[in-house]
């Protein structure tokens, strides 16, 4: 065997050794995603109700900007409906790479299409997340693309996936009317459970306006966490988890693009504002087989919200809007 053949013979054997390790690699990686998977649906169990998907009538996204409906849904099995416990919207743009969050106040007095005047969250109840999709366009002129609804119940379990360390919180004071625990005041680190009795206690002289804060708090150290080496690791058994928690007419594509575009980006926090504004409501009205509503200017209201949506506005623009505006990069 001459030299040329023994080198062309040593190339062969190169290749073949590489091709076997890229061939174990992608096989282990495969294994590992499809067992953590598994397991997030294990963790989960059974998917509740009948999975089927809500109907959604959105407009397709312009211009690269995508607007995403946030329901925390109390579903129970004893209740035809689950109440729309909590209401945000997240805006992504695919150019910036950027997330922002509006907060919607769930007592609102609006008008529902086809039913009338209502409080805000209502229309979940009413006509599901289509009617409020219909709801936002009609008060604010937003358009909606997709939803997202997360049962209460799966919120702690992914929690504790994302931040198994749990989140670092201050507590102001003590809490516990309404929520099934009690969290003592302080600076402390909250696991799944205590993180969702934080973020839904209410009973406070901030009443619902104290809650958007603890939620926006939240979802901004959560978004730090999900960009983390561990949760990367972990997003298999996340996105078995979500299967059963979940439901959404996102697509695959889309939620990839997300995805990508948070993690090429992951250093940025997320700028949030609450509807309504500061001086734009009274929180003073009552209405009859209604409650106490909050009346709102829709107009300041509206011009607000494209204002903050706008991707030339400013983080100082949206803290000039609304005192509440939380930009915590943690």
């Amino acid at each position: 065997m001459n030299r040329s053949e023994r080198r062309t013979r040593k190339k062969k054997k190169k290749i073949w050794i590489i091709l076997l390790i890229l061939f174990l690699l992608i096989g282990g990686a495969s294994y590992f995603w499809f067992d953590q998977f598994k397991a997030g649906q294990s963790l989960a169990g059974e998917k509740p109700g009948n999975g089927e998907e809500d109907i959604f009538n959105a407009p397709e996204p312009q211009y690269g900007e995508i607007n995403i409906l946030l329901l925390g849904s109390d579903a129970r099995p004893d209740e035809n409906e689950g109440r729309s416990d909590s209401l945000m919207i997240g805006h992504y743009n695919q150019d910036t790479k950027e997330l922002k969050t509006v907060s919607v106040m769930r007592d609102i007095y609006v008008d529902i299409p086809g039913h009338g005047k209502h409080k805000m969250n209502a229309a979940y109840s009413l006509g599901g997340p289509e009617l409020v999709r219909q709801t936002i366009k009609e008060n604010f002129g937003l358009d909606i693309h997709y939803y997202a609804e997360v049962n209460f119940d799966g919120f702690p379990k992914m929690v504790d996936v994302v931040a198994p360390d749990g989140i670092e919180v201050d507590i102001p004071y003590r809490m516990s009317h309404g929520i099934n625990m009690t969290l003592e005041p302080g600076v402390q680190r909250l696991h799944g459970e205590e993180l969702l009795g934080y973020v839904r206690f209410r009973h406070d002289s901030k009443s619902d306006f104290g809650r958007v804060e603890r939620q926006q708090e939240a979802l901004a150290k959560l978004k730090s966490e999900a960009t983390s080496l561990h949760s990367l690791m972990s997003l298999p058994k996340l996105l078995g988890m979500a299967d059963s928690y979940v439901k959404t007419n996102l697509d695959k594509k889309t939620m990839l693009s997300i995805g990508k575009g948070l993690l090429s980006n992951k250093d940025s926090g997320i700028e949030s504002m609450r509807l309504p504004i500061d001086g734009s409501f009274d929180e003073n009205q009552r209405i009859p087989g209604v409650g106490q509503v909050l009346t709102i200017d829709f107009e300041e209201n509206s011009k607000a919200l494209n204002d903050f949506l706008s991707s030339e506005s400013s983080t100082s623009t949206s803290t000039d809007k609304n005192s509440e505006t939380n930009n915590d990069t943690e």
